[in-house]
């Protein structure tokens, strides 16, 4: 009988996807129900740049999927043509195309032109919103896309499922029980024993649906000339956030394996991903931040961790469909609602005393715009803002390469150490 021996090293890599494809589950899941394309988008999103990326990426150790901030601003785009969804997949997939273009054209290093105060602020609003627009669902109303809808909804409170509270707040106990994650990941356990629990007593809640299957099929359909412009450019924007989320996860996971990961590769990667996430019906992707650190913690070093993080969601897109269509919307939403408050880094409150002024403005002026305007506004003005309080006050902005990498380790670690709290 032939043995074959595994190297130690690829065994950490296949321990690592597996783990990061368990925690994915849940979440590519719930970010496809909040984008407004339904649970499978985000199945098919994670699967497609999920292996796609970790194949041609930059970055050897990342893990893909929908992200807040891809999430909120493609429901804000669903909620505009609902009607005629062929926009926003035609939209995913220019996405895709301008991420490869500005790989090509070596625009990875803007990355280093996002001032700190721009990236908390940011955070900080895509956190409030995921959360604002995730209570509608754990209450039981009917899921909205953005924060004035969900706003609204909350005013009325109109048929509230005190069945989807209960499993909701049941979801978000168990999620804070950390010592869970030693055995298994946390926000899967919760998943299958909520999941579970409502099947059990039969409970009386709104579920994810139907879930195809088999592998997507070709979602491409005519677009009309006069959509044309505003297809080019909402999908820039867009292109331009996945693409700043995702390099910021690049370089925490660089300050975790004292590495150096290739920005423009990178969104190469991250684009031929979106790309084909769209042409076969999936949501907009970029670099998890959790999963990725997630990955590294439990062993990963090199590509294979993502490949195999791919290949498992593939397994449960075929053979667990229907099971994955029972899952509670509640419980999704407690799951998502974890996420926002991890994303939210809570320490700026108490750092305010010893924060620059102009800092603080800045970030609650880029928090107000996430929340109640554009992302990509909210990034763009908060980047001007900072330059010209900084000109303003004279002081100089740092421009050399060791002062920009020594605050992105700063950032880098404090973050790390936020999604290791959870």
């Amino acid at each position: 009988m032939i043995k074959i021996k595994i190297p130690t090293s690829a065994k950490y890599d296949i321990f690592a996807g597996i783990t990061a494809g368990v925690i994915a589950l849940p979440m590519a899941l719930g970010f496809g129900v909040a984008s407004g394309l339904g649970p499978a988008a985000g199945l098919y999103g994670a699967i497609i740049v999920g292996l796609l990326a970790a194949i041609f990426g930059g970055t050897p150790t990342q893990i893909y999927g929908p992200t807040g901030p891809t999430t909120v601003f493609v429901a804000a785009i669903v909620a505009l043509n609902l009607n005629n969804l062929s926009v926003v997949f035609a939209i995913i997939i220019l996405c895709g195309i301008f991420q490869i273009i500005l790989g090509l054209c070596k625009a990875g290093a803007l990355i280093h032109l996002v001032p700190k105060p721009v990236v908390s602020g940011f955070m900080a609003g895509v956190g409030c919103i995921i959360i604002m627009t995730q209570i509608t669902p754990f209450l039981g109303l009917t899921s909205q896309g953005n924060m004035i809808q969900a706003l609204t909804s909350l005013l009325t409170l109109e048929g509230v499922n005190i069945q989807c509270i209960i499993i909701g707040a049941v979801t978000l106990l168990i999620l804070s029980l950390k010592k869970i994650d030693k055995i298994i990941p946390v926000s899967f356990f919760a998943l299958v024993v909520c999941t579970g629990a409502c099947k059990l007593f039969n409970l009386n809640i709104p579920t994810s649906g139907a879930i195809p299957s088999g592998l997507p099929s070709i979602t491409l359909a005519p677009i009309s000339l006069e959509a044309l412009f505003y297809i080019i450019t909402v999908a820039l924007g867009l292109a331009l956030l996945a693409s700043t989320d995702g390099l910021l996860t690049s370089l925490i996971a660089d300050n975790m394996t004292k590495t150096k990961h290739d920005s423009n590769k990178e969104l190469i990667g991250q684009g031929l991903g979106n790309m084909f996430s769209g042409i076969f019906g999936g949501t907009a992707c970029s670099s998890s931040t959790i999963l990725t650190v997630a990955n590294i913690e439990t062993g990963a070093r090199t590509r294979l961790s993502g490949i195999v993080h791919a290949l498992l969601l593939i397994m449960i897109l075929l053979f667990l469909g229907p099971v994955v269509q029972a899952i509670p919307l509640a419980v999704l939403a407690g799951i998502l609602i974890k996420v926002g408050l991890d994303v939210i880094y809570f320490g700026f409150f108490k750092e305010l005393a010893s924060v620059p002024k102009s800092d603080i403005v800045v970030t609650l002026a880029v928090l107000a715009i996430t929340v109640f305007g554009n992302l990509l506004v909210a990034v763009g003005v908060g980047v001007a803002l900072h330059a010209f309080i900084r000109r303003l006050s004279g002081v100089t902005m740092q421009t050399t390469q060791t002062k920009v990498e020594n605050t992105e380790i700063e950032d880098s670690e404090r973050l790390i150490r936020r999604v290791r709290r959870g």
